[in-house]
């Protein structure tokens, strides 16, 4: 009994999925997109180490092809999997496994919006681990002119449904 009424409060925690709820083929869009900023890349480039002129030096990125200083790829490679997390695989992610074919076709900027997505390539149940699946994610990440600006593939060992219908 709740104190809004006689029935039971129905409560839902925000989860990743079980390995289970995996379907191939299955593509998660994630929302918001992310405008990053330069203050973004800045903090992002330094923390890392990253002494890329390209992400630092206005003077000289101004001198390159793009005119200007670039994000660093790594926080778009980054961003773009955190987006997935409250979707995919908080809370029921056991390991990250390795990532693939890391790819990013076209500069992001200072000002863009990144927008990810995941498509479910592949899954099956560990041999070696009972009650936990391995899921290959491909991760892409656009610009709200919808361009590609980076694409990878991981793969990640998932825990199974713990209990109820479909539990490994």
């Amino acid at each position: 009994m709740t104190e809004h009424g006689d029935a039971p409060e129905r409560r839902v925690t925000q989860r990743g999925l079980w390995f289970d709820e995996f379907e191939v083929g299955v593509v998660y869009e994630h929302r918001p997109g992310r405008t990053v900023t330069e203050a973004d890349d800045v903090l992002f480039t330094t923390m890392t180490m990253n002494t890329q002129a390209l992400h630092l030096d206005a003077h000289w990125a101004a001198q390159t092809e793009f005119g200007e200083r670039l994000v660093n790829s790594m926080f778009t490679l980054a961003t773009i999997v955190g987006m997935s997390t409250g979707q995919l695989t908080n809370g029921t992610i056991v390991a990250n496994l390795g990532f693939s074919e890391v790819a990013f076709p076209a500069p992001l900027r200072h000002g863009d919006t990144l927008y990810g997505e995941t498509r479910v390539i592949d899954k099956r149940a560990s041999a070696s681990r009972p009650g936990q699946g391995i899921v290959t994610l491909e991760h892409t990440g656009r610009d709200q002119r919808g361009e590609v600006v980076a694409r990878a593939v991981r793969t990640v060992l998932m825990q199974g449904r713990p209990d109820g219908p479909g539990a490994l």
